[in-house]
């Protein structure tokens, strides 16, 4: 053993002179340096964080190699290390960098070494400090400070930040959109470990709205800018309408960014002016949609979109579908128009005009309909907005109840939609719920009556990484006043299929009339998955959905019904949403036998 060491502390010298001999004779030869970080006592998380902070261990990885950058790097950690310490809660921490043996701190600039063969950094954290006395004011009313910043909690400069920053938002939500921290006062005491904390706001004048001006390049007129924005000019400074400002420009789709900045000085008649930057999209956008199943074959959609179509952010979309290509039933297809004129209710109003062609072959009717209609939007939140418009239209059916029925309908559709999923194309929390009702009043002959429908999503996360979900589905539709033969076939409800009841052909449940099926004027439809992802990208589903329909516009315990169970495949495309391929059989009732499968972009729900 003590041969083997003089060995190794002989070749150790001849390394050592080796460096000292490429620094002397070649210094332009420059042979990286060894740097370690020893934090004795520290919690293994906070060893990590300073390692992973340091200017001076990732210096070889940076291509840091010369003294000059090495003793920069070096000197830059004792402010970056000391700074997590102070975060993490120890105030009275020693920090030691070492360059060969000799403090980085006393090296001079100009008396530089020739070579840098070692780099030790060494620290000392010290105890955790508590707050003693944690002091903040003046608070404005309704202010809520963390529940870090109190006395006996565990004392960080984060939970300081915080307090101060919440400080700040209340008096901003009350109107002093320049309040400031005026003074700060800390004192630590080593001995006791223990940190007293003054913060002194400054919350400045009471300030109002002014003027909004408009910077960037931009197809959409100003003047229609400015309407779709709604700046609130005199009205109390207030964040949430700042927001809200933004939210208005940003959903038009016109914008690719929009970004307001309030002034630095408020005018002298105690208005605050803002300056809105904002970058358009692209004008047009076309968009394509793929689905295919067992029975129904190939499913083929696309949407054309233009954003600004006279200047004003208006929005035109032309959406065209063809289906059933391969599939069991007749291909059929839709022609779709719709445009959308925001702000001209007011910033929050939409109104738009729509117009539909469709031919539907399916196995239990078919129908041919079109409609002209106009509407008006209103946006109450992100996360919720309504519809109500009033549209006519004629449809030409056959089904169990005859050919070439006709009905002639004025239709008031109203739609309320509530989203609060965390992720619209893969959520893992949230709900999502869409009411739609339809009061229509027939002409020539056709019934009056109303429509329902109702479809209500949950989503709950079983674990803190999201790895296992459960999903819920109910949809609930009704038909009321008409007659079940004199309700035109689109208004009625059948079960089995993707959007229903995987497993079952689709639309295969309804009423038997004679020899054929109608709709029913009731729907029941429930649906339940355990989402478990695999891997980062690839997850597997198991799912059970139910269905029934009834003669009445209720279902109950006598309604007839089928059942459907499986398994599903998912691939995440990230924005996109997952690839999904889901294979089901049936389960109960006697509308189907064997093995369906669906593939398609996104969720089942």
């Amino acid at each position: 053993m003590r041969l083997a060491m003089q060995t190794i502390d002989r070749w150790g010298a001849i390394l050592r002179g080796i460096a000292t001999f490429c620094a002397v004779v070649m210094p332009g030869l420059i042979l990286a340096a060894e740097a370690t970080l020893t934090a004795p006592g520290a919690p293994e998380n906070l060893q990590d964080r300073l390692r992973g902070s340091s200017a001076a261990l990732s210096a070889e990885d940076r291509g840091l190699e010369s003294v000059q950058e090495l003793l920069a790097a070096s000197l830059s950690d004792y402010r970056t290390l000391v700074q997590i310490l102070y975060d993490e809660g120890y105030f009275s921490p020693v920090v030691h960098i070492r360059l060969d043996g000799r403090e980085a701190a006393y090296i001079k600039p100009l008396n530089l070494p020739r070579s840098i063969a070692r780099i030790e950094i060494s620290v000392t954290a010290g105890p955790p400090f508590q707050f003693g006395r944690a002091g903040i004011a003046p608070l404005a009313p309704d202010t809520v400070l963390p529940d870090s910043y109190r006395t006996g909690q565990r004392a960080t400069t984060g939970a300081i930040r915080n307090a101060a920053i919440a400080g700040i938002d209340g008096w901003r939500k009350a109107g002093h959109a320049k309040a400031k921290v005026g003074d700060q006062k800390i004192t630590a005491n080593n001995r006791t470990a223990v940190l007293d904390a003054d913060i002194t706001l400054a919350p400045g004048p009471r300030l109002a709205f002014g003027k909004m001006t408009v910077t960037g390049q931009s197809r959409v007129r100003a003047d229609a800018m400015a309407r779709i924005a709604g700046f609130p000019t005199g009205e109390v400074y207030s964040p949430q309408q700042v927001q809200k400002v933004g939210t208005r420009l940003r959903r038009t789709g016109a914008f690719s960014s929009v970004s307001l900045k309030e002034g630095e000085q408020a005018n002298p008649d105690g208005t605050l002016d803002f300056e809105t930057t904002v970058e358009d999209q692209p004008l047009r956008r076309i968009s394509f949609g793929v689905e295919l199943s067992s029975s129904n074959g190939l499913d083929l959609s696309t949407k054309w979109t233009h954003r600004n179509l006279w200047g004003a952010a208006e929005r035109f979309q032309f959406e065209a579908a063809i289906r059933n290509l391969g599939g069991v039933e007749d291909v059929d297809g839709r022609l779709g128009l719709r445009l959308d004129l925001p702000a001209k209710l007011g910033p929050d109003d939409n109104i738009f005009y729509l117009a539909e062609l469709e031919r539907r072959n399916r196995t239990h009717y078919k129908l041919t309909r079109g409609l002209v209609g106009v509407g008006v939007r209103r946006v109450f939140s992100d996360a919720l907005y309504g519809e109500i418009s009033l549209d006519g239209g004629v449809s030409i059916a056959d089904d169990a109840f005859g050919s070439n029925r006709k009905f002639h309908l004025i239709n008031l559709p109203m739609r309320v939609e509530w989203d609060r999923r965390n992720d619209k194309v893969n959520a893992t929390n949230g709900f999502y719920l869409d009411t739609r009702v339809i009061p229509f009043a027939g002409l020539s002959g056709t019934d009056s009556g109303g429509r329902l429908v109702v479809d209500a999503r949950g989503y709950q996360s079983l674990t803190n990484s999201d790895s296992i979900i459960l999903a819920g589905r109910i949809q609930v539709g009704s038909v009321v006043g008409a007659s079940l033969p004199d309700v035109t076939p689109e208004f009625l409800f059948f079960s089995g299929g993707t959007g229903t009841v995987r497993g079952q052909p689709y639309e295969s449940l309804g009423i038997p009339i004679g020899t054929g099926v109608a709709g029913g004027k009731a729907l029941l439809a429930l649906s339940g998955e355990v989402r478990g992802r695999i891997t980062e990208k690839i997850s597997l589903v198991g799912f059970f959905d139910f269905g029934a329909v009834d003669t009445s516009s209720f279902v109950d315990k006598n309604s007839i019904y089928h059942s459907g169970a499986g398994l599903g495949l998912r691939y995440d495309l990230g924005g996109f949403g997952p690839i999904r391929l889901d294979l089901a059989v049936p389960v109960d009732g006697t509308t189907g036998e064997g093995l369906q499968f669906y593939i398609g972009i996104g969720q089942a729900f």
